[in-house]
């Protein structure tokens, strides 16, 4: 099989580096922090952890994020979170959680890549699997499932108040991958009205960088 693009060659930003309301896509930040504390053996799984990290990620259920962060404290998880080059702050007190599409574009090639925070595999294919089964699938997933039968996402949603978000790692039939982030907020919102935006937007963009025309010897 070829490779329709070398890794890097094509990749574009709008307000890439604008910090926005997180949203539930935070806590992919929260799980690169739990790994990390795990390997500094500060932490470990027992069943009811384990059960409550994977609802944070399926079902984007706040218990664990907000229950460690407390733990943990917000100054430290920010500071690991700066030293991996991610925008900073994310967590203020009394405020919504904060970060950036190209922040989250990062997290999510260190975690495809294995790197950073996401180096163990047992780990990786673990959060991987979870993302790949979350529950809100009306945003990214729908979008480009409807430019291309077949299609696949690994995702991390979040939606408050006006704020509907989707970052995650598209799979085309052919095997060929992209990171895809879309922060969307206002116009009306509310609830999940977001993301069937949110879907149009991700169709589009898979039909201009993967449209038939341009891939028809690719399946």
């Amino acid at each position: 099989m070829r490779q329709f693009y070398k890794r890097g060659e094509f990749a574009t930003s709008a307000r890439g580096h604008t910090a926005e309301v997180a949203a539930s896509t935070y806590k992919i930040f929260i799980a690169a922090y739990t790994f990390h504390m795990i390997h500094e053996n500060a932490f470990t799984f027992d069943a009811t952890s384990q059960a409550s990290f994977e609802q944070m990620i399926v079902n984007s259920m706040n218990d664990f994020a907000d229950d460690h962060l407390e733990a943990w404290g917000m100054t430290n998880v920010d500071a690991y979170l700066q030293k991996q080059g991610w925008y900073n702050p994310v967590f203020v007190a009394n405020q919504d959680a904060e970060t950036t599409a190209l922040s989250l574009t990062s997290a999510l090639r260190d975690l495809h890549d294995g790197t950073g925070p996401f180096q163990n595999k047992a780990e990786r294919k673990w959060l991987l699997s979870l993302m790949g089964k979350q529950v809100y699938r009306t945003g990214i997933p729908a979008g480009v499932k409807e430019a291309k039968a077949g299609t696949t996402v690994t995702d991390k949603v979040g939606f408050i108040d006006d704020t509907n978000n989707d970052a995650g790692i598209v799979t085309l039939p052919n095997g060929e991958q992209y990171i895809l982030v879309v922060m969307t907020h206002g116009h009306g919102q509310s609830g999940f009205s977001g993301f069937p935006r949110i879907a149009k937007i991700a169709e589009h963009v898979q039909k201009i960088v993967y449209g038939s025309k341009l891939t028809r010897d690719l399946n």
